[in-house]
């Protein structure tokens, strides 16, 4: 199991959520390469782009983001993804207790749309998650 007691997590998790706060994500990572223990690495505001230039190839992490979108000129849309990242140089130890890892997670970074596997910093561009979200937000008015 992994430890996601630490405070500041959750305290993390509530500022992306809300709307009074520029907050758009969270990074967790391991305290160390031997550790279960997850702790808050970082926080920021300048969404995805930024996040990216967060991950460690050779670390897993979780990140929380939030995502706006617009579907036409008069609708702003923000949903939340969790991001899975296994970076390519990530020990295999490590990669082997992310399944069970995600799970508690989850019961933390409790409301997401939709969860996003990253293995390559490419995984993670705006585009390709934002035609995810429209598929999974059920009114998609673009024919994606």
């Amino acid at each position: 199991m992994a430890d996601v007691s630490d405070p500041k997590i959750d305290e993390a998790y509530q500022d992306v959520r809300s709307d009074k706060t520029e907050t758009n994500w969270l990074l967790l990572d391991y305290e160390s390469d031997r550790s279960d223990k997850l702790k808050l690495t970082s926080t920021g505001s300048g969404g995805l782009a930024e996040l990216r230039e967060q991950l460690d190839d050779s670390k897993a992490s979780y990140a929380y983001v939030r995502v706006q979108y617009s579907n036409d000129k008069e609708s702003v849309r923000e949903k939340f993804i969790l991001v899975v990242w296994i970076g390519p140089n990530c020990k295999v130890m490590r990669k082997a207790k992310i399944s069970v890892h995600s799970a508690d997670v989850k019961s933390v970074l409790r409301v997401f749309s939709i969860e996003v596997p990253a293995r390559e910093k490419d995984d993670l561009k705006e585009e390709p998650i934002i035609i995810k979200l429209r598929k999974a937000g059920g009114a998609s008015y673009d024919g994606v």
